[in-house]
């Protein structure tokens, strides 16, 4: 884009940088947050609306401009692209590199940048034969695969929106986002997915056809194609009505949309323009440091859902922007082939979501039980170095480099990540318990944080910025201010940067929440800066418990501690909004199903043996919940004691608490696609072991309130 262009659309000369006091804060009590309540009262007034024909820094239409917003320097001046910009440049230098790679049985097949962006531009051709409109939607409801990002690329080319419809969605939540988004084309992955369509077709009037992408059609329908059917539609199509559309794309308009959880309510389109995805490639790469395919070429793994805003900057965007070459995992890749395809492909970076490293964990500790006890000292030991070298080398602010631990315990190597220097995990919170666990294996795990209305990250950990238990720095470019800061420091997250987005699809309101009147993203989220600038997240508003005595709590340190002081619990949730005490949903560690992702009621291998060490003969949660055994009934109440002596305050001390009888999980309702805790769902659906805390009945810690018996 020529300088003129530029202008049209940024704003430049934006100075506002957060103030030295809110940068000046080390101590991590969560006590009194009383100030922080009133965020909203107190954020200046909503966003104002340009002049006429003057693009503002937000909108809420599809079809409408944004000025950009600028710096005066650095990452943040960088010249603006749209997607077929960054593309292009990737195909000019690094065109005969493998860009996607993926196994058909035991077969490896790949394309390579060129041949993926001619795929990109038939899928584009096709799209538009079968009638896709400017600023409408494609809706692709599937497991990662090259499909899946051709189908995204090929929408965007064509002027529409790439739309991820999460594959666990019901019909009806597939409904509201292909309406949401006037949808005129469906891309699903199998018949299972269709039937989702099928069954709610008559009731989205912009759908114009449906793709499926793999295996054989199973019914021939009007409108339905299967992929090579999609593809053939485009292949000798003219090139110029396709060009004539990338031309007039420009990086301020809107090119793609993410859609929230909707954990409070209906999903909301987050409106990413072709600038947030690609401003935001470039400021990520940069600050993780990747290498330049012509040096060495960085391999990811894809497995993450691709609706998710994480998964899509990794695995396509930032990816693309180095040369390098995304590797495309097996379908059932969180039920257990994950490690395989680790394996095989070798990654050199790798994102994983908390449950991902929590359950590699498990694993391991499960196997290390099974070890000789000579093997499992040497081994505890070899750890507990790790651990502490490390700690050292991180408090003394240097790189965390290389240690050779004397029992060669091939960790990496098992896990598939012995080629991998930068293991990074976000999208939900992490336990100190976790990070630690991997630390000692002398594998960091760097925290990354932002949301979808970030394009993804805002900060992230690295080698020479790292701390357990902070989520890093800003990437280059982006600033962070903490909104009406209490007298510890906490305050509203909030964003500043070209990576902030254009706003909520067809929801002005929803929008102006978000964005204050300077244009400040407010996340929601609380939290501090230590003295050297480190964010570490202390709480979410939302999810902040007021007790009945007006106390304000945030409930994740709480829920952290008790997992860490009890290894058996899995999940647990504090309760106490507007009550008088808090009380505790726990579940423990149990097995999963592989094939449906239920949670079964068998318990870990690792629960197991906690059980025996308790004087425990339990191997099934069932014998366990609702304190039927008295060994693990003790040893929880022994752990909660310990929590409750470091608690800041009585109103923060845990009175009652229940192990329920089946773990939190994804089919259940009660987590999220990313495994983010749905608070309001879990208290629904355990209303009445709610209530009966709070009847008027004896605590477990009283001597009045006797252990169930043996």
């Amino acid at each position: 884009s020529s300088q003129t262009q530029i202008t049209a659309y940024c704003c430049p000369g934006f100075n506002a940088v957060p103030d030295d006091q809110s940068l000046a804060s080390c101590c991590l009590s969560s006590e009194r947050l009383l100030s922080c309540l009133l965020v909203k009262a107190q954020r200046p007034s909503s966003l104002a609306v340009p002049a006429a024909g003057e693009p503002g820094l937000w909108t809420s239409q599809g079809d409408a401009e944004v000025k950009l917003r600028m710096g005066e320097s650095g990452l943040a001046a960088e010249t603006p692209l749209t997607v077929n910009q960054m593309f292009t440049l990737a195909v000019e230098r690094y065109g005969d590199y493998k860009a996607l790679s993926w196994k058909e049985g035991e077969q490896q097949k790949s394309l390579t940048y060129r041949e993926y962006y001619q795929s990109c531009r038939t899928a584009a051709k096709s799209f538009m034969k079968l009638g896709l409109q400017r600023y409408h939607g494609v809706g692709i409801l599937g497991f990662n695969s090259s499909e899946w990002f051709i189908a995204d690329i090929g929408a965007i080319l064509a002027g529409g929106f790439a739309v991820g419809i999460y594959t666990t969605n019901s019909p009806e939540a597939c409904q509201y986002v292909a309406e949401n988004c006037k949808a005129n084309i469906i891309v699903v992955e199998n018949h299972k997915q269709l039937q989702k369509i099928l069954q709610v077709e008559d009731k989205l009037p912009h759908l114009k056809a449906i793709i499926q992408y793999k295996d054989a059609l199973k019914e021939k329908r009007p409108n339905l194609y299967s992929w090579a059917e999609f593809m053939e539609l485009g292949r000798d199509e003219p090139d110029e009505p396709l060009d004539a559309i990338i031309s007039s794309q420009k990086p301020n308009q809107c090119c793609s949309l993410i859609y929230t959880s909707g954990t409070t309510g209906q999903p909301k389109g987050v409106m990413l323009s072709h600038d947030n995805i690609t401003w935001t490639a470039l400021s990520t790469s940069r600050h993780v440091r990747l290498k330049d395919a012509t040096l060495a070429q960085e391999v990811v793994v894809s497995y993450l859902p691709l609706s998710h805003i994480a998964a899509q900057m990794v695995d396509m965007w930032i990816t693309m922007k180095v040369g390098g070459m995304t590797h495309f995992a097996q379908p059932d890749a969180l039920k257990g082939s994950l490690v395989n395809t680790l394996k095989e492909a070798r990654p050199t970076a790798f994102m994983g979501v908390p449950r991902v490293w929590e359950k590699m964990q498990e694993k391991m500790k499960s196997v290390g039980a099974k070890s000789s006890t000579v093997r499992r000292k040497v081994a505890a030991w070899a750890k507990d170095v790790g651990l502490q070298t490390n700690l050292t080398k991180m408090n003394q602010c240097v790189n965390i480099i290389k240690l050779q631990i004397y029992l060669d315990l091939k960790v990496r190597k098992a896990l598939g990540l012995d080629r991998c220097s930068k293991c990074y995990t976000g999208a939900a919170p992490i336990t100190k318990d976790t990070l630690e666990f991997f630390l000692s294996l002398d594998i960091p795990l760097y925290e990354l944080y932002g949301m979808s209305e970030s394009s993804g990250p805002h900060t992230i950990s690295s080698p020479e910025a790292f701390k357990l238990t902070s989520c890093g720095k800003e990437i280059p470019g982006c600033k962070t201010k903490l909104h009406n800061p209490d007298e510890e420091g906490n305050g509203e997250i909030c964003f500043w940067g070209r990576h902030v987005f254009m706003g909520y699809l067809n929801m002005p309101d929803k929008t102006e929440e978000a964005l204050d009147a300077e244009g400040w993203l407010h996340s929601g989220d609380l939290g501090k800066h230590d003295k050297k600038g480190f964010l570490f997240i202390t709480g979410r508003i939302k999810e902040l418990i007021i007790t009945a005595g007006g106390e304000n709590i945030p409930p994740v340190p709480i829920e952290d501690a008790v997992k860490e002081a009890v290894p058996l619990i899995n999940n647990a949730m504090l309760i106490g909004d507007k009550r008088k005490f808090l009380s505790m949903l726990l579940t423990v560690k149990c097995q999963v199903n592989a094939e449906s992702g239920e949670p079964e009621d068998e318990l870990t291998a690792e629960a197991v043996e906690i059980c025996r060490k308790l004087g425990s003969n339990a191997t099934k949660v069932s014998e366990v919940a609702s304190g039927r055994d008295r060994a693990v009934h003790t040893a929880i109440q022994e752990g909660i004691n310990r929590v409750n002596e470091n608690a800041t305050s009585n109103a923060q001390r845990i009175q009652k608490w229940i192990i329920l009888d089946r773990d939190f999980s994804v089919t259940g309702g009660e987590l999220g696609p990313t495994m983010k805790l749905k608070r309001p769902v879990v208290a629904k659906m355990y209303k009445e072991q709610i209530e009966n805390f709070y009847k008027e009945l004896a605590t477990p810690t009283t001597p009045d309130a006797p252990l169930p018996p043996k």
